[in-house]
Parts: structure tokens; sequence; C-alpha cells
């Protein structure tokens, strides 16, 4: 799917040139001429937005204050002179970067780029992590050892997950049943164990370190 770009700007030249740029490059663009527009679109879900910052009635600051506190995407303000202390301001108010008017297309398209690129970054590191010698990626739903593949079921895949976002903290078995099956599944807690064994058995076939921990008594937790 092509990312979105959104375009504040009170100028409407500059917007227009700014959209057939992008449409070219094939961006979904969403275009605003005023900071009360900008937030009734916002709700479009951009991968980036442009946002001047010199316009009446609410100005590119108030924007992005108001906006930043919902979407995590990049956020560059275009602007025609900016001082130091001005920068900081933006910044604080969640910026990411200042193009400066006037601009060359190239550039700032090479900026977007290069924005965007980081964002992907951000995002597919966000749903790695690393445990001893255990790589789990969350959004493949898949697990190394040492670098080697460790095949596991849908519930196993759960289990795991759900002890290791959670590192530390102790699960009885009722609680992590329900949380798999949900309230409604016709099995029991002891499921629970018989899962729990399959996956120690083949995490101990490549590792010999305990990765899921007995709590006697309570339940279990995630050992990384």
């Amino acid at each position: 799917m092509n990312k979105k770009i959104m375009l504040v700007d009170d100028e409407e030249g500059i917007v227009s040139i700014m959209r057939n740029y992008f449409k070219m490059l094939g961006y979904q663009v969403i275009t605003a001429y005023n900071g009360q527009e900008a937030l009734k679109k916002m709700s479009c879900s951009p991968d980036i937005v442009l946002l001047d910052i010199n316009m009446p009635d609410m100005d590119g600051l108030t924007v992005c204050q108001n906006i930043r506190k919902y979407i995590t995407c990049p956020i560059l303000f275009l602007t025609a002179r900016i001082e130091v202390t001005d920068k900081i301001k933006g910044f604080s108010a969640g910026a990411d970067d200042y193009i400066i008017k006037p601009f060359d297309l190239d550039e700032l398209g090479a900026r977007v780029a290069a924005h965007l690129r980081r964002e992907n970054r951000r995002q597919e590191q966000s749903v790695l992590r690393f445990f001893n010698n255990m790589v789990i990626d969350y959004a493949k739903r898949e697990i190394s050892i040492n670098g080697t593949a460790v095949s596991l079921s849908k519930k196993e895949f759960d289990i795991v997950e759900l002890l290791s976002v959670n590192a530390g903290q102790v699960f009885d078995r009722e609680r992590m049943y329900e949380t798999i099956w949900g309230i409604e599944g016709d099995g029991s807690s002891d499921t629970i164990m018989e899962h729990i064994r399959k996956i120690r058995t083949k995490f101990s076939s490549v590792s010999p370190h305990s990765y899921i921990e007995t709590v006697w008594g309570i339940g279990y937790k995630w050992n990384g």
C-alpha cells in the first residue's frame, strides 16, 4: 500500500506543487489549508505530515501539539525562516525535522523518504525481542535460539508470547488458560502444563537455558 502523506499549508500554490510532486512519486496525498482542517482530516492516519508553521487562526506549533498525543508518524515543519529558539519550540512540540522555504522538491522528497525508512525500521524493530540467545519476532510469530529456528504450534507461541511480553510476572495456570483459550475454552488449566512441557522440550533441544520457570504453588514466569 502506498504511503499516505498529509500536506498542511495555507498557501494553495505550494500545496498544489507538493501534491502533484508526491502523487507523481506514488504517495496517497491528503491536503489541508489550515489547522482546523488538518485536525479534522487527521483520522486518515497519515504516515508522515508536512506542516506549515505560519498559518492564521491555528499555527503549526499548536496543530503539532494537538496531534502528537495521538499519532506517532514523523511531522516535518515547513517554514520560511527559523531561529534556534523556534527550533527548540518545534522539537518540544513534537516535530521531527524542519524544511526551510523555498525548498528543492527533490531534496524534500528525499527527506520525506528518509524519515519513512527510519519509521519503518523503528516499527520493525519494535516487534523483536532478545532473550539470552533467543530472538522472538512477534509479528512473524517466529522464534530462533542460537540461530536455529524453533517451530511452535499456535497455542505454544501464544503461551511464549504471553510470558515473554510480561517477563518476570508470574501467571497461574487458570489465568493463562483463560487469556489464551478464552473463558469459553472446553479444556482445563492442565492443558497449560502439557503445552509448557512441549515448549520446554523444543527449547532444550537447542539450548540448555530454562526460559520458562516454574514458581511452585503459583504458576510460571519468563526467565529470559
